[in-house]
């Protein structure tokens, strides 16, 4: 009985990831980086130096939304570079491929760190949650 209930899981797990090219797999990256890919893309591979295009969501761990590009409906294009973004986009982006969404589950050292955002949207030590689109990788 226990056999044939673990064989019975391991089918759906393996029919779950397979069909559409999803996943939902945890991976955890250096300094409390999570990401999980929902989708996973099967088109050019975004890397540091990239100009990508993303559709993207940000709220607090509780859900709160604290900003989107869903929002006005147009993604945003730029340049995927250390320094110019937070380092949680920097270290969870890389490696997606046009068409994968992926939710990065951010801890507050690897977004805005112990000031938050100049205007205040975004209080110190907050640990984010961003669900992006890759949607063009040039």
């Amino acid at each position: 009985m226990k056999v044939g209930a673990i064989l019975i899981g391991l089918i759906l797990a393996i029919g779950g990831t397979a069909v559409g090219g999803s996943a939902e797999a945890a991976k955890k990256l250096p300094d409390g980086l999570k990401v999980t890919d929902s989708v996973v893309g099967k088109g050019a591979e975004a890397k540091l130096g990239s100009r990508i295009t993303v559709h993207y969501r940000g709220t607090f761990k509780d859900g709160k939304e604290f900003d989107s590009s869903l929002k006005e409906g147009k993604p945003i294009t730029f340049e995927l570079a250390e320094g110019r973004l937070i380092k949680g986009w920097t270290m969870g982006i890389p490696g997606m491929k046009v068409g994968g969404k992926r939710k990065l589950f951010v801890p507050w050292k690897l977004a805005y760190g112990e000031r938050g955002t100049p205007d205040g949207t975004i209080p110190p030590k907050s640990d984010l949650v961003f669900e992006v689109e890759l949607i063009r990788v040039e």
